[in-house]
């Protein structure tokens, strides 16, 4: 099991890591996940039954580790926001992360495609990574998310279509929109 673990670290921790990192935009957190997922696959690798490749098996255990992640923090959220009793106009505390500077790639387009990332829903930010940044192919992509190929086309067609919207609008505005 070592020789097979070291081999898919290898292989896939750059692409893994850059996946999470894409999602989550935290360096700590993202550390965290991708332990996460280490450990996962080291827990589920005999039960693994070849009906899809490593990398696809792997990106979809990281998937769902992120989405997860995702959830426990809307659960958590939840929990602060009830606790403090918020006024009726909806005040909350606002999230003031920076991009990581890792990210943030010369091209100001590039920037502004990363940034609009966050205005996709989930699933469109999964298939566009995975598609554009990761590379991956559709029917990989499909088999990652456990969506059927029309799934993975359509979904991409959204996303795509809202990233051009907020380009648009950033260039019609001739500033920063987000």
């Amino acid at each position: 099991m070592r020789i097979v673990f070291d081999e898919i670290y290898e292989k896939y921790h750059q692409d893994l890591y850059q996946f999470i990192f894409y999602m989550v935009k935290d360096r700590q957190i993202t550390a965290d996940l991708v332990q996460d997922v280490y450990m996962k696959v080291l827990q589920s690798y005999d039960s693994f039954k070849g009906d899809s490749s490593i990398k696809t098996w792997l990106f979809s255990i990281a998937r769902h580790i992120t989405i997860d992640y995702f959830r426990s923090q809307t659960r958590k959220r939840k929990r602060i926001k009830d606790f403090f009793n918020w006024t009726e106009k909806g005040e909350f505390i606002p999230d003031k992360g920076p991009l990581p500077e890792e990210i943030a790639v010369q091209n100001e387009m590039i920037q502004q495609v990363y940034r609009y990332l966050d205005h996709c829903t989930p699933d469109q930010k999964s298939v566009l990574i995975l598609r554009f940044i990761q590379l991956f192919s559709i029917q990989e992509t499909a088999e990652i998310l456990g969506f059927s190929i029309s799934k993975v086309k359509t979904t991409q067609h959204r996303g795509l279509k809202t990233l051009r919207t907020y380009l648009l609008q950033h260039e019609q505005e001739g500033g920063d929109v987000v």
